[in-house]
């Protein structure tokens, strides 16, 4: 039956109904870049928002100097109390350079940051904002689980668009990869492996949970921000406080897999933070053939999508999804140094500090105290020593 359960408690959209939760207690956090200035999702996002009437809506912006404070302004516009923490300031980049927090510029170091600034609220709501598909319902169905005691809970949807299955990073690459994990040896499969195996769709970005939770997470830099943070509940919740809910149609941006921005990129940082979260969770993870198991499972797996794709008159290319299956293979190796965030509950710097630093930012850009053109070239000079370093600045979104 589809609404049976999952080791970990899993809530089905069987009807439309919108559930009653906590959203005057919640702080969402809704990562955006400056392509998502004026575009007509992150409009519907911000729009739908204010029927939902959160707490606070807290936005980090990824954006340069000539565009953040235009998009701040836009965000100002909306009926929502908006704080928009523009991640890419000086005066910010030097605080945390100061405090031994620089490193890779991604997704997860921005939500981390926002994070930080959302533990003033009792529930934290994190989701992407290139949904075209976006309904009031998501936030409360996210929240759900945390009013009845819960303290992490998970979205998950299913990718079927232009008559393809798309989810291919999930499908193609994390869940061989961990069926591989788990069956790397006889005896029962590890707890951390059952963990993530329940879960419908590990790599979705929608998730929720308690600012208790959200205090202990160490945040993954970049990429592998989604499992990371599946890793990180799994140690801090486990199953009896984990819930997953179905958010229905949901529909966002694809990606390629080649480019610097590609699905192949992010195979890497999601196999490392994958491993990571199981070797954290003390299994002796044997990579000796690990690729070789996982194309095996993963081979297994597209004689299922092709099947399912057939049953409903959905186009599939397996030759593709094989070809695509060899390149995630080629990301398979050994974490290498851990670069996470540190928990807030012991970070070395305090949310307010990054307000003021940000806001400072933010408000010279603006012209409060400085022209546009020092910030920019002050900011430029950031960018350059982060690309000096070899730290890329990855996107938001799977695919």
């Amino acid at each position: 039956m589809e609404y049976v359960q999952e080791r970990v408690t899993t809530l089905h959209a069987l009807t439309d109904h919108r559930p009653d939760a906590p959203t005057d207690r919640a702080a969402v956090v809704v990562p955006m870049t400056e392509r998502e200035y004026g575009t007509l999702a992150a409009d519907r996002v911000l729009s739908t928002l204010e029927t939902v009437d959160p707490a606070r809506v807290i936005v980090p912006l990824r954006a340069s100097a000539d565009r953040a404070g235009p998009f701040a302004d836009w965000l100002d516009g909306f009926d929502l109390d908006v704080e928009t923490l523009w991640c890419d300031g000086p005066r910010l980049a030097s605080l945390l350079d100061a405090r031994g927090l620089d490193g890779e510029r991604g997704k997860g170091r921005d939500v981390w940051l926002a994070l930080g600034r959302a533990l003033d609220e009792e529930f934290v709501v994190v989701h992407d904002a290139d949904t075209k598909t976006y309904s009031p319902g998501f936030v409360n169905r996210l929240l759900f689980p945390l009013g009845r005691g819960y303290a992490f809970s998970k979205g998950y949807y299913a990718r079927v668009e232009d008559g393809s299955l798309y989810g291919r990073l999930f499908r193609l690459f994390f869940r061989p990869l961990v069926r591989a994990l788990g069956d790397a040896g006889p005896g029962r499969r590890p707890d951390v492996i059952e963990y993530l195996s329940a879960f419908r769709y590990a790599l979705a970005g929608e998730f929720a949970a308690t600012s208790d939770l959200v205090s202990r997470l160490r945040v993954q830099r970049g990429w592998g921000l989604e499992v990371g943070t599946l890793g990180e509940a799994f140690g801090h919740a486990g199953f009896a406080d984990s819930a997953q809910v179905d958010l229905g149609r949901y529909e966002h941006d694809h990606r390629s897999v080649e480019g610097p921005t590609g699905l192949a990129d992010m195979s890497r940082a999601v196999g490392a933070a994958t491993l990571r979260a199981v070797e954290d969770a003390g299994v002796d993870v044997r990579y000796d053939g690990l690729s070789e198991r996982y194309r095996e499972a993963a081979e297994t797996l597209i004689d299922g999508y092709a099947a399912d794709a057939a049953f409903n008159g959905l186009s599939y290319d397996g030759d593709d999804e094989r070809s695509q299956v060899a390149t995630y293979a080629e990301a398979l190796d050994e974490p290498g140094p851990d670069t996470r965030l540190p928990a807030w509950e012991s970070a070395p710097v305090e949310p307010g500090e990054v307000r003021e630093a940000a806001r400072n930012d933010l408000d010279a850009v603006r012209g409060d105290d400085r022209s546009v053109g020092n910030v920019a070239a002050e900011n430029d000079a950031v960018s350059e020593a982060a690309t000096d370093d070899g730290q890329t600045e990855p996107a938001p979104g799977e695919d």
